[in-house]
């Protein structure tokens, strides 16, 4: 229970963005360096905290100290190619200076981008060396895994340069045009969370990489509307049902410069989902996907024979889930993979000749992500649900597959980090109450020192406000076809007289609205809704995350249908609370959130009388293939799917205020599903009101845009809830 001695204060929508934040100025990206000797953080200063610096806590003397300065290593104002510009966005990856880093396998060494341009430090030595210096713009920058080179994109072509020599040279030369080499294609990076081309062997014997056409791939013209320009982009955007890029697979010999290309089958309209080499350096591994997704293939080439075999086939009569958790065991000739074959994400262990050797978590509980593995002491540590779907703990089990232990020991959310050894992790922990806190541990959980206590003293940000915390209640509810749904219910103190709510959804898959974590801006914009006498209420419905498979499934092929059906199950447990007024119900979402928002007030406008849709898929057809088709199957053969999931044709049905906003530059959703809709409306005479952001993209980012979409949001509520303190 949260406490203060101060006098309670209100909330403002200005105070949530302001620096430093009320999350406290949080350290990013903390990693345990491979050697186990000091944690590394992305941080930045209280002045600017969007400018990044590198930061490192040494464990053994306890020192914590600035590394790098970004703006010392490279002032003026930071300029991105449009090809960065997209990575980041799709790597949410937010701020300017030193935004993203990497160890090398041996622990000696930091590689760093920076405007473009790469930087190398080699512990002991002073300063930072620049490894590149050009007027091209070179992306996912590597350092190899015995540290003598780095590797990157420039012109669409992967290159590698060697560390000690300076001697550079191109892997590839064909890339240009619609050719990338070496590069991830935009749903790989968008959908599938690929976001390289090129892998190299643990030896640095050899590189793999994907060469891609983007030929195929139908030109789409769209504008990109900015304050005082609008530019005209013509983008390679494959729509579902249309014709992907043409993927081909090669290895090549860094010494002779000998290559070969893998053979992927006879069917080219595939997805090349993942890649990984296996320790021995012989063998690289890749996921072959079919186009339907619902046919995965764990395939492995052998480098020095040219043969290669399907390790294992994950299949289902819906679609099969992605997921990283693929783990090669070094002292042994057995891997771990994850499945969610019966029903629930867990783990197996299987030989490396693909036979499967026993199944080793299991329970209606979902595993969340491999953390690390001791082989010495043959276990396995992962983040899971097993306690409960709102929470993220650590837990271990043996290799034999024994009983699962629970490490963290907190109740609420767990981001682990582990060293490379699995000796000590760093945790990012939070609540829906406690704003994030990092600390270090040894491998059984005990606690070594706090990173970033971020301590509610008297001097944190948050502390004025703590009188009138509101804390979320947690709880469960059951649809009229026994499915059971988690919501979180925020409810002002005063509970004497009706209240308008807010339904706060997203709804749709690989993503969580309710659990017990420190919500952001987004928590603190809540809590002053309820300091603005609301009530503000989430329910996650069925197609969403950590529930398991057959929780998931029921979107196939009919989005917009059963979490519609939930929400209102949702709405209908709120109008049971005799404090909530069932006539002042709004709802509000952004991109999926925002579609679900359309859904809601267009097929259920009575049960949602006002609601704000932000950067809304307004049809399918218009969304990309490897999303789109893995829930809806292909418009070419499911056409009445698409057309039963599209928002068009229920907006007949909008009777209540409706907000829609977009952002102008959005290569995501593109704003096309907005302007088709503001027509579709127009020509039916229904009133609508629009706010849409000048030269942003998909995540509408910027401290004054963030500061104004709130205020927005919330006066439209406002004028139309009419909320009463």
């Amino acid at each position: 229970m949260l406490s203060s001695a101060v006098s309670a204060n209100t909330l403002t929508i200005e105070r949530i963005f302001e620096s430093p934040s009320l999350d406290g100025n949080a350290p990013r990206d903390l990693k345990v360096s491979p050697d186990g000797q000091r944690v590394t953080f992305l941080k930045g200063k209280e002045s600017d905290y969007d400018q990044l610096d590198l930061w490192e806590y040494h464990i053994k003397s306890g020192k914590t100290q600035m590394l790098f300065d970004s703006q010392s290593l490279q002032s003026g104002d930071e300029e991105l190619s449009d090809e960065e510009k997209a990575r980041r966005e799709r790597m949410r990856l937010s701020g300017s200076g030193i935004v993203s880093y990497q160890w090398s396998q041996d622990g000696k060494a930091l590689l760093f981008p920076l405007g473009g341009d790469v930087y190398y430090h080699r512990l002991g030595e002073e300063g930072a060396k620049q490894l590149l210096n050009t007027e091209a713009f070179e992306t996912d920058i590597k350092i190899s895994p015995k540290g003598t080179y780095i590797s990157f994109i420039r012109d669409q072509n992967l290159f590698i340069k060697n560390v000690r020599t300076g001697e550079e040279r191109a892997i590839t030369t064909e890339g240009g045009d619609t050719i990338k080499m070496g590069m991830a294609e935009f749903v790989a990076q968008e959908e599938m969370g690929r976001m390289t081309g090129y892998w190299w062997a643990p030896d640095e014997s050899h590189i793999a990489f994907t060469k891609v056409d983007e030929a195929p791939v139908d030109v789409i013209t769209r504008s990109e509307i900015y304050a005082d320009e609008i530019k005209t982009i013509e983008q390679r955007y494959p729509k579902a049902g249309t014709d992907n890029v043409n993927i081909k697979l090669a290895v090549e010999n860094i010494k002779t410069k000998k290559r070969q290309w893998i053979d992927l089958g006879e069917d080219e309209d595939i997805y090349l989902a993942r890649g990984k080499w296996m320790p021995d350096s012989k063998t690289f591994t890749y996921q072959w996907q079919a186009r339907d997704q619902q046919t995965l293939e764990l395939r492995a080439y052998d480098v020095s024979t040219g043969k290669q075999n399907v390790l294992l086939t994950e299949s289902s009569d819906t679609w099969v889930n992605l997921h990283e958790d693929l783990t090669f065991l070094k002292n042994s000739d057995q891997f771990i993979w994850a499945s969610e074959r019966d029903g629930f994400k867990h783990l197996y262990l299987y030989t490396k000749s693909g036979e499967l050797v026993k199944q080793l978590t299991q329970g209606n509980w979902v595993v969340d992500k491999v953390r690390a593995v001791n082989e010495n002491d043959g276990l396995i540590y992962f983040t899971g649900r097993k306690d409960t779907p709102l929470e993220r703990h650590l837990y271990s089990v043996d290799l034999q597959g024994n009983d699962v232990k629970r490490i963290s020991r907190r109740d609420g959310y767990h981001e682990i980090n582990f060293a490379t050894d699995a000796s000590i992790y760093v945790d990012e922990f939070s609540t829906a109450n406690r704003p994030p806190q990092v600390s270090l541990h040894n491998a059984s959980g005990e606690q070594i020192t706090w990173l970033e206590e971020n301590k509610l003293d008297q001097n944190h940000p948050l502390t004025p406000y703590l009188d009138s915390w509101n804390e979320p209640e947690f709880g469960t509810l059951t649809t009229d076809d026994d499915a059971t749904l988690y919501y979180r219910l925020y409810k002002p103190a005063d509970t004497s007289k009706k209240r308008p709510a807010i339904v706060y959804l997203y709804g749709g898959p690989h993503a969580q609205v309710v659990t017990n974590k420190w919500g952001g801006n987004r928590g603190l914009l809540m809590q002053y809704w309820v300091d603005q006498g609301y009530v503000v209420f989430s329910v996650d419905n069925r197609g969403s995350n950590y529930r398991g498979k057959a929780f998931e499934d029921p979107i196939y092929k009919k989005m917009g249908t059963v979490e519609v059906d939930d929400q209102v199950a949702g709405v209908k447990f709120l109008r049971s609370l005799d404090y909530v007024d069932p006539e002042r119900i709004g709802v509000h979402g952004h991109s999926y959130g925002g579609y679900m928002t359309l859904m809601t007030m267009f097929k259920a406008g009575e049960y949602f009388k006002a609601g704000v849709s932000g950067a809304p898929v307004t049809d399918w057809r218009l969304y990309d293939t490897h999303y789109t088709e893995r829930y809806m199957g292909n418009p070419a053969t499911d056409e009445q799917a698409y057309t039963d999931s599209s928002v068009f044709p229920y907006a007949e049905g909008l009777s209540g205020p409706l907000l829609i906003y977009h952002g102008m530059a959005d290569d995501n959703v593109l704003f096309t599903h907005s302007t088709r809709l503001y027509k579709h409306l127009q020509d039916m005479a229904k009133p609508f009101e629009t706010m849409d952001y000048p030269g942003k993209k998909h995540s509408i980012r910027g401290k004054q845009t963030g500061t104004h979409l709130y205020k927005t949001i919330t006066n439209f509520f406002n004028r139309n809830l009419h909320p009463e303190k």
